[in-house]
């Protein structure tokens, strides 16, 4: 009963003032956006082709490949080295997944490693699950006030490439979205704008969420991490 109630309360328990809170204009943009792309997603069975389908996926591989392999992997935790022009293509496909530009993913992971699962965590499963999957990008006074701002990457604000997709990221996609609809019409842009863009996004967020939440732990980590099939092999 002990870890249902712990259960029940990080699925059910938003941040305290997260619904009391004063709304800027970049969240009120940001909530309507995930909207639009969810209910995007409604018209998916009623604008199916196969070609749609299957387009989406390679879209979905090459957008997702970017986050988790340049976003993640290649700039925040500078795990490996890439020549210039490679690291800045898998960026760029990163940035068609409209999870922010390579700037501000980097510092919030960055941050996130800093204070995992505390209360600075910029995603803390510690104030519900709701919050550490998607209501935190909800918050930017949170996001970007709490540490003084984006100061821990300083080493790719010195590069042009990143200070301009930090500032146009979202033209990016737009204009993305323009050439779909202008090749495949209005499937196109459910299913390869739409449902592609909500799978990779919730892909990305259960890591965050769920992968604190649920699963095993073989080691002590000192934090909430878990082992989580999906996970795993996502």
């Amino acid at each position: 009963m002990g870890l249902l109630k712990i259960w029940v309360t990080l699925l059910m328990t938003p941040c305290a003032n997260f619904w009391g809170r004063k709304w800027n204009l970049l969240d009120i943009v940001t909530a309507g956006m995930f909207l639009s792309v969810h209910v995007l997603c409604l018209f998916a069975p009623f604008y199916f082709t196969w070609t749609a389908f299957w387009l989406m996926l390679v879209l979905a591989y090459v957008t997702g490949f970017g986050v988790t392999l340049s976003y993640h992997r290649n700039l925040a935790h500078r795990s490996f080295r890439l020549p210039k022009l490679l690291e800045y293509l898998f960026a760029y496909c990163g940035v068609l997944s409209v999870q922010g530009s390579p700037i501000e993913w980097v510092s919030t992971h960055r941050y996130h490693h800093q204070f995992t699962d505390t209360e600075k965590d910029p995603h803390s499963p510690l104030k519900g699950f709701w919050y550490s999957h998607m209501g935190w990008i909800l918050d930017s006074r949170s996001r970007f006030g709490r540490y003084g701002g984006l100061r821990n990457v300083e080493d790719m604000k010195k590069q042009p490439f990143y200070v301009f997709l930090h500032h146009t990221f979202l033209l990016h996609s737009f204009l993305l979205g323009c050439i779909l609809y202008y090749i495949g019409g209005f499937p196109f842009v459910v299913w390869l704008m739409g449902v592609r863009m909500v799978i990779v996004f919730h892909s990305t967020l259960f890591v965050n969420s769920a992968g604190h939440i649920w699963g095993y732990q073989p080691w002590n980590t000192g934090d909430l991490s878990k082992n989580l099939w999906y996970i795993l092999y996502s």
